[in-house]
């Protein structure tokens, strides 16, 4: 274990030389030494790697010798890494920090990078780690802040550098700009607050998205390799299927010279699957575009800017009204979703969707688990729409060809069976994996029961997986 110590004397001449000799009398390494004028003249910082009986042998002899008070035996200095632009008055803001909060500072380095940005090194002499947290985060807000050669245990200021380190990582892989590396840290914090208050550790759930982040960034490009088929579903009625390896199906009924899209996937993925689309529908400018979104989760969104039209329940078109004016939507509501709702956003590059063009299908009026709310046309065939309870999420709807019995059932219904290697690993990270994909996860699976015995025998398009029939 690491521990500073704080050698006081008043002639500072030599003190080095006797305190490494008690230290290493009793088998401790020195692995920083620092002296700070400004605390004082004759003050020297001493940081010993040592096991704790030799460190309590250290002590003893340090202040036998008078080197050590009481008042500073139990600091540490904490060495932090500022980066920031190679420009004339760059330190300023930093430092004046520190001096609003009256954070004493006992080593500085500056030295410019070969990328042309400018490095400020500090050793910060810690003795309040609630103040050194809040210091923390108000660097990080001006310039990209690390944490060097770091052991401490205390529970605050651990959280502190953990989620500061989690955002310079997830800042590299996802090349995030400053606002968003910023907000990013915000919601970082407030995950950590959420998870320490339930006295719940945040490793897995931080791995998770750290996850998530490197395999979203890995999937751009030649990289995206979905699973594109296709169904003849009448003579004038095709059914095109794009699986993605991360997001929502895309469904596309191709009727003469219309498309018809259902879900649309990640705002991310956009230039990739405007990639498949073209080879599919070389004119695909040229056609005329509307769109379903089952449910307005930032996995099913992306395309809507591509559709003439976008048709959704007056629960999920409220949803998206009140995220255009700030508002949080059913899903952040809930305190405990909202700071990873958030991290999600950022990682996936979600665009809120326009609402000049959302159609509103109807709305659920009763307490059933599947409720009729309104039909629409198209190809010559009766399409109707059904709202579920909101066990997913609230808004979820279910649209139907009776004719055809076709169904296509958005997350309400998911196939799991015979997905490839990578859409596995993908369900596996989740970006609501914090408290599960589902509202409630009860009121999901009667909803899902529901839907089966209603509609047995149908081909179901569902949200994730495969096509199937079921029943």
């Amino acid at each position: 274990m690491r521990k500073t110590y704080v050698t006081k004397v008043p002639d500072a001449s030599g003190v080095f030389l006797m305190a490494s000799r008690i230290i290493a009398s009793h088998g401790g390494n020195i692995v920083r030494a620092n002296y700070n004028k400004a605390v004082d003249m004759h003050t020297f910082f001493v940081e010993v790697c040592a096991e704790p009986e030799e460190h309590e042998a250290i002590a003893r002899d340090l202040k036998a010798k008078g080197f050590l008070t009481d008042q500073y035996d139990e600091r540490k200095i904490l060495m932090l890494a500022l980066k920031l632009p190679n420009q004339p008055g760059s330190v300023t803001k930093p430092l004046e920090v520190l001096e609003k909060m009256h954070i004493s500072i006992s080593y500085v380095s500056d030295h410019v990078e070969p990328d042309g940005n400018q490095v400020l090194k500090l050793g910060i002499l810690m003795e309040d780690t609630s103040t050194i947290s809040k210091l923390l985060e108000e660097l990080s807000q001006i310039c990209e802040t690390h944490v060097q050669d770091y052991e401490v245990t205390d529970r605050l200021l651990d959280s502190t550098v953990f989620y500061i380190t989690f955002t310079n990582e997830l800042r590299k892989t996802l090349s995030l700009s400053p606002k968003d590396a910023n907000c990013l840290l915000i919601r970082s914090n407030k995950m950590m607050q959420v998870l320490d208050e339930q006295d719940k550790s945040p490793m897995q759930t931080f791995d998770y998205i750290r996850r998530f982040a490197r395999f979203v960034a890995d999937h751009h490009g030649a990289a995206f390799d979905a699973v594109v088929s296709r169904r003849e579903l009448a003579d004038d009625l095709t059914l095109h299927v794009i699986e993605p390896p991360c997001g929502s199906n895309t469904f596309v009924l191709e009727h003469g010279r219309e498309l018809l899209f259902v879900d649309g996937g990640y705002s991310c993925f956009r230039e990739e699957m405007l990639r498949i689309l073209h080879s599919l529908f070389p004119d695909l400018e040229e056609r005329r575009k509307t769109g379903y979104i089952t449910h307005v989760d930032m996995d099913h969104t992306g395309l809507m800017s591509l559709w003439e039209e976008t048709y959704m329940s007056e629960n999920s078109r409220r949803d998206l009204l009140w995220e255009s004016t700030g508002k949080p939507g059913f899903r952040e509501q809930n305190p405990n979703h909202r700071p990873y709702f958030t991290i999600s956003e950022i990682i996936t590059s979600y665009e809120k969707p326009g609402t000049d063009h959302i159609v509103s299908v109807g709305e659920k009026m009763d307490d059933a688990l599947i409720s009729y709310i309104g039909s629409r046309s198209f190809a010559g065939r009766k399409w109707d729409i059904y709202e579920g309870a909101g066990g997913h999420v609230k808004g979820e709807i279910v649209i139907v060809c009776e004719e055809l019995k076709l169904l296509f059932s958005g997350d309400i219904f998911v196939n799991v069976k015979g997905i490839t290697p990578e859409q596995k690993e993908f369900n596996r990270l989740a970006p609501f994996l914090l408290t599960g994909v589902d509202e409630d996860p009860a009121l999901a699976k009667q909803v899902r029961q529901a839907l089966v015995s209603r509609f047995p025998g149908y081909t179901y398009c569902t949200g994730h997986g495969p096509v199937l029939t079921v029943g």
